[in-house]
């Protein structure tokens, strides 16, 4: 069974590089709630899961890129659930299978590919009638998870913080778990992972209509922490990450954290934040 461990422990970060300007640093580490399905990853699926057994479907199918990590948590949660699973892949095949993909298949999913231009229309009747006609029916569950559902679960996350943060960071891929948090903080900051994803900001905004009936405007999103962009990385990066690690003993993935703790610790070096501030970073 799927056992998540929450709530999520925090750790307060003593680095020299924030104590200097005055800010308390704590991260929310998501990334320890579920070995196979962690932080927002299990937020995102846990309310579509529950969506998916009640409506009575026994196959998840889902879409992501070579290297999304949504991908290998509905593989996971699929296995643990007893569901079986479908993973749209944006892309050509290509063979040997990196490692994300290879983990999918090993957890019982079946991979199949879409063009780019059809996986840009890969929410369209058409296309989802097409795939469900090939696999099977099932429950569709969106690309990184970023629905209604989603966005609910993401938001469950300050419910469970005894302390007041002032601002609670977040990386950002879909929009969903920025979204979530926000509607509980006093301030969201994300960080983008995609090169150019200036369509992030309306994409929260849906997606909190979609969750909650309106849209908040207490986030914003930062776009100058992506690294060239998705799963990719530089040699700067992969020093802050190997720094980061020798520092702390955490491990930060490069999609995702490390981009984030990168750009929020060039914002405290800067002065982005008063002194006096409290700020959780979450870690998923």
């Amino acid at each position: 069974m799927l056992g998540p461990c929450l709530p999520s422990p925090l750790t307060e970060l003593r680095d020299d590089r924030v104590e200097p300007h005055g800010v308390r640093l704590v991260l929310k580490r998501d990334d320890l709630v579920h070995p196979e399905v962690p932080g927002n990853k299990w937020r995102k699926l846990k309310h579509n899961l529950v969506a998916a057994r009640g409506q009575g479907h026994t196959r998840l199918l889902t879409f992501g890129g070579a290297y999304s990590n949504h991908v290998r948590a509905v593989a996971a949660a699929g296995r643990h659930l007893g569901f079986a699973t479908v993973g749209v892949i944006r892309g050509e095949e290509h063979e040997p299978l990196n490692d994300s993909l290879a983990y999918a298949t090993s957890r019982g999913m079946t991979l199949t590919y879409l063009d780019r231009t059809t996986y840009r229309h890969k929410t369209e009747p058409a296309v989802l009638t097409r795939l469900l006609d090939e696999f099977g029916p099932g429950y569709v569950v969106p690309e990184g998870g970023a629905n209604a559902l989603g966005v609910r679960g993401c938001a469950e996350l300050t419910g469970e913080l005894d302390d007041a943060f002032d601002v609670i960071c977040c990386a950002v891929g879909t929009g969903a778990t920025l979204a979530g948090i926000a509607a509980g903080a006093r301030q969201a900051l994300g960080f983008a992972v995609l090169k150019g994803a200036r369509h992030l900001a309306d994409e929260v905004r849906r997606l909190q209509c979609a969750a909650f009936g309106a849209a908040t405007a207490n986030w914003t999103v930062d776009h100058d922490f992506h690294f060239g962009g998705y799963a990719k990385s530089t040699a700067e990066l992969d020093a802050f990450a190997a720094d980061f690690e020798a520092r702390h003993g955490i491990a930060l993935d490069r999609v995702y954290e490390a981009k984030m703790m990168a750009g929020l610790l060039t914002r405290i070096a800067e002065g982005t934040f008063p002194p006096g501030t409290t700020v959780l970073a979450v870690l998923a």
